[in-house]
């Protein structure tokens, strides 16, 4: 290695702890995490490392044993998460770790199978996740300011990283404890929103970096998407072509890693999946390497579920499904299987390539080589071909066919152990097998909601409120009530809204619905309306899917009604009355107890707007996932013993007519043998006697 590539970091006069540590390590795992500008090193060996995102409360503690060791048999080194502050702290000063919630419990069953974690704290980590996993309460602060140079929020943005990083001392959790954390993140992709407070967002990021060192973890800090990442925090890229698009850190003495390599990309309602190849991925992976590159990790290695209300605007319930571990924690060929493979021929050269320099030479117009020669007996050689046809180059004299748009990995410079285009790993495909039918009327019962009228209502304002300040996340609906007189029995309502689903009841009869869509949230909706002569109630059910999750000035964010017309008639400053939530939200009718406290009527032979339905089943034997389908339904949410599996929204098609999801995982754990209760709360008229429960197979 050259002399400046083996000076390890110094760090600043705020660096209150080196970063070269004692203690011991188990197993696979070492006690002293450092880095310089060639990667990091552990227990004073650089490392090429190749992690994978799993998001603990996006499965199940009973799932994670299986999905960290399929990471692992595919290459993997380090299990990188998200911490998600809106989960552990729904109220403020109230923290929870269980089920779902458990980190510790997570980051011990990574430890167990020998792996490394990276822990990005964030605390903000917008995932595709509501309020980018900030709690609403802090909305409710004063004169707070989110993710700025703002007193309010760095309070609470400092309280609750200590918290955490407090929480993995306690258990030993971190490298210089023995531990299995090598690496820490701090907010998540601000170099985006940084212009946004001029002066006060660099200011921002030094305070944040500052902030987290002094924290004494013995582990470096990363911040991604942040070119003046202050020293000694480590720069990072995120994105899909890093090869290409990252700058490099900025200080030679820091490695170059990219924290975010998105396997698929995240969809919204409405919306098509995102396809990206095995062949894809594997390339970027190589061509990152092939610069020098030391740390990669796959966003995500299994996205899961955003089960409950959890997801951000307009994000379906299933997350990355397109990983090398599907939703279900089912490996997806051919991707698993191609970057298992590109992982041993990487690290079967790892040690030349971590302690050679590197020589770029030229192989044709498109072609070059990337060499990483030690001695004369240890040399390794990436091959790139950035052409769209096959082309042969001649490499140390030996002539080599390099397919479109591919690269070939030597690790002795002399034979082709992988090539990114050429895929092994023979295909999968995903089978959904129903198993129980509910296509009985006699096995659903069904409960009306009730549309309130404004004389129940207890909150009144003489203007239309935003919902999220005042749902403040308790339910995804907000009913807003007024009434007036009108003397005409025709008329014409106009309501704008920011978001996201809107219902008009006139006089308790439902005169139409309207939705914005995942790129903006805002629309109209008109409709010519029947009134009576006198006395008329207009209901709006106001429905939210997942509150932003990014974006400057997070805070100033709403939804809602914005202004309501009858005719020639303005009601923006009427006197309104509203209600938070559903009353069999609040009754929590979707559980065993719950449902007891209304009356449930046998399901007719026509289905209504507003419709909670119930039915019972028994668990499907064998081991294989379950689905649910929901392919006849419209849009709701749906509960199986007192559990949300999260928003359904089946009548919102894609551009090609399909239902962006059919399919809603109930995870087994949440099953008993037999009797378990499903309840689904239908917004629209779906059809409930054409839903089924599957098993999700591979072939």
């Amino acid at each position: 290695m050259a002399q400046k590539e083996k000076l390890v970091v110094k760090w600043r006069w705020w660096w209150p702890l080196a970063l070269v540590l004692t203690a011991a390590w188990g197993g696979a795992q070492g006690g002293n995490v450092t880095y310089d500008g060639r990667s990091l090193i552990i227990n004073g060996e650089h490392k090429i490392v190749f992690s994978g995102s799993i998001h603990y409360p996006r499965s199940t503690p009973e799932m994670w044993p299986s999905l960290i060791s399929k990471a692992k048999q595919g290459g993997i080194d380090v299990i990188q998460t998200y911490v998600f502050w809106n989960l552990h702290e729904p109220k403020q000063g109230q923290y929870d770790c269980s089920g779902r919630r458990d980190i510790v419990r997570f980051i011990k069953k990574i430890q167990a199978q020998g792996l490394y974690v990276t822990l990005r704290i964030g605390p903000f980590i917008e995932s595709e996740w509501t309020y980018g996993g900030l709690p609403v309460w802090l909305h409710d602060i004063p004169g707070i300011v989110f993710r700025s140079d703002n007193e309010p929020f760095k309070y609470q943005m400092q309280k609750f990283t200590a918290k955490i990083v407090n929480l993995m001392k306690s258990h030993n959790l971190y490298a210089s404890q023995g531990g299995p954390i090598i690496l820490s993140q701090i907010e998540n992709e601000y170099g985006t929103i940084e212009p946004a407070f001029h002066e006060g967002g660099p200011r921002y990021v030094h305070w944040a970096a500052q902030m987290v060192v002094g924290l004494h973890t013995g582990v470096p800090w990363v911040m991604c998407k942040q070119d003046d990442a202050p020293d000694p925090v480590i720069n990072a890229c995120n994105g899909m072509e890093c090869g290409r698009t990252f700058k490099g850190p900025n200080s030679p003495h820091k490695p170059s890693i990219w924290t975010e390599n998105w396997t698929s990309f995240y969809q919204a309602f409405g919306n098509e999946p995102y396809l990206r190849s095995a062949e894809n991925i594997a390339y970027n992976v190589a061509l990152f390497v092939a610069k020098k590159g030391s740390y990669v990790n796959y966003y995500m290695y299994h996205g899961g579920t955003n089960f409950g209300r959890t997801s951000a605007t307009f994000m379906i319930t299933a997350y990355y499904d397109e990983a090398p571990l599907d939703e279900y924690g089912l490996i997806r060929q051919p991707k698993w299987g191609h970057l298992r493979d590109l992982h041993a021929a990487i690290k079967s050269c790892s040690k030349t390539i971590l302690s050679s320099t590197q020589a770029t030479l030229s192989l044709g117009g498109q072609q070059e080589a990337y060499v990483f020669r030690e001695s004369k007996t240890e040399c390794a050689a990436f091959l790139e071909n950035k052409d769209n046809r096959e082309v042969t180059v001649r490499f140390h004299s030996i002539p080599y066919k390099l397919p479109p748009k591919s690269i070939s990995i030597l690790p002795d410079c002399r034979s082709v152990a992988f090539n990114t285009a050429k895929v092994n790993a023979k295909y999968s495909t995903r089978t959904m097998k129903p198993v129980v039918h509910f296509k009985s009327a006699e096995q659903w019962e069904v409960y009306k909601e009730a549309i309130p009228s404004i004389v129940h209502t207890t909150l009144r304002a003489n203007r239309l409120l935003d919902q999220i300040s005042t749902a403040k996340d308790k339910s995804d609906y907000l009913w807003y009530i007024f009434r007036f007189r009108h003397s005409n029995s025709q008329s014409f309502l106009s309501a704008s809204s920011h978001g996201h689903i809107l219902h008009a009841f006139v006089n308790g009869v439902l005169a139409g619905s309207a939705h914005g869509i995942h790129n903006n949230v805002s629309f109209t909706m008109n409709r010519n309306i029947k009134l009576r002569k006198g006395v008329n109630h207009i209901s709006f059910l106001s429905a939210t899917v997942g509150l932003p999750d990014s974006g400057a000035h997070l805070e100033r964010k709403v939804a809602g009604l914005r202004s309501v017309r009858v005719g020639d008639r303005d009601f923006n400053h009427h006197t309104w009355g509203y209600q938070v939530g559903l009353l069999g939200e609040k009754l929590q009718i979707y559980t065993v107890t719950g449902s007891s406290k209304v009356q449930w009527k046998r399901l007719g032979r026509s289905t209504n707007p507003l419709g909670w339905y119930k039915t019972t089943f028994d668990a499907p034997p064998g081991n294989n996932p379950i689905a649910l389908d929901l392919g006849s339904m419209g849009k709701g949410e749906v509960w199986v013993n007192g559990e949300s599996i999260g928003r359904y929204w089946v009548s919102f098609v894609t551009p090609k007519g399909n239902p962006s999801q059919r399919w809603y995982h109930i995870p087994r754990s949440l099953l008993k043998p037999s009797g378990n209760l499903l309840v689904l709360f239908e917004e629209e008229t779906g059809d409930p006697l054409r839903i089924s429960l599957d098993t999700v197979t591979l072939s």
